[in-house]
């Protein structure tokens, strides 16, 4: 998932935290779809529940809720979004909440925690459930076998959906049993562990998640500063080789072996920039390590 976020002037009443609870269920129409009061056709199907995480998204949320209105029940966490968000969001839902940024993965917990269905579904606010990934989701509401679900994501990007390059299929394990998952990613990426046996299924998730090369770039500053300082926690080191080596081989992996360069241009555009995010992640690290001064005897 990534982070970038509209950006916009419009000003909006911040939600306050509950000092008890820490969370704030925002006001909504109780009738608004996505709330607990569905009616279904089907009694034997599972109940599902959507999870969004939001901050200042009015640009693409809306099209991420159009694509799940179907579900029993959404709910966004947003982190003090300034924009419209969460108007849009209390036209899908009631149940709209407040918590402040700790993470991806805490955050991403926290919403979870917040679900009543039997199965969990997790998209982005750039995100698109596809027709075709929604009727076998409903199939899967019905009869399983499985505990989880790995869905392929598709990217748009530079004005073509890209469908090489690494970055398709690209499976996200982004459907499962709610009492069985658990986020368990390092941030800046989230990622699911399902306690049971996980399926993969055919239907995309659609992900819209640049505008441009600028908004790409900008995120893989952000993206890299996150990695590199958890990169330190953990005690990763960095030198000479992961500053060199490491970016080649990326380019190399993406371009040729992942066949980037059947994805046009575009593809070169992305070879390039996942081998410069890799450069960029160690050289960040290398700084935090040596200007911290922790003893590390790293080449320099």
């Amino acid at each position: 998932m990534r982070g970038a976020n509209a950006r916009t002037g419009v000003k909006t009443q911040e939600p306050q935290i509950s000092q008890i609870t820490q969370i704030v269920e925002l006001d909504a129409d109780k009738s608004a779809p996505g709330s607990a009061k569905i009616f279904r056709s089907d009694y034997d199907m599972d109940k599902l529940s959507v999870t969004i995480i939001t901050l200042n998204e009015e640009k693409r949320i809306r099209d991420a809720l159009e694509s799940v209105k179907w579900a029993d029940e959404i709910i966004v966490v947003d982190s003090g979004s300034k924009d419209k968000t969460i108007d849009i969001c209390k036209e899908y839902t009631n149940k709209v909440f407040f918590n402040p940024w700790t993470g991806i993965n805490a955050q991403k917990t926290f919403t979870q925690n917040l679900a009543t269905g039997d199965w969990l579904l997790n998209i982005d606010a750039d995100e698109r459930v596809s027709a075709a990934l929604q009727a076998e989701i409903q199939a899967v509401l019905k009869k399983t076998d499985c505990d989880g679900y790995s869905i392929p994501r598709k990217v748009y990007y530079l004005g073509r959906w890209i469908e090489h390059s690494g970055w398709y299929p690209d499976y996200k394990l982004r459907l499962f049993k709610t009492k069985k998952g658990a986020w368990a990613g390092h941030d800046p990426h989230d990622d699911v562990v399902v306690n049971g046996k996980i399926g993969y299924l055919a239907g995309d998730i659609h992900h819209f998640t640049y505008e441009n090369i600028e908004d790409h770039v900008s995120t893989i500053n952000r993206f890299t500063t996150v990695a590199a300082r958890e990169y330190k926690k953990r005690h990763k080191k960095s030198g000479l080789l992961n500053l060199v080596v490491r970016p080649a081989l990326t380019f190399l992996k993406k371009y040729v072996v992942k066949q980037g360069f059947r994805d046009g241009l575009p593809g070169f555009v992305i070879a390039v920039s996942s081998a410069y995010y890799v450069f960029l992640k160690y050289a960040k690290l290398w700084e935090l390590r040596h200007i911290d001064g922790d003893g590390d005897t790293e080449e320099r």
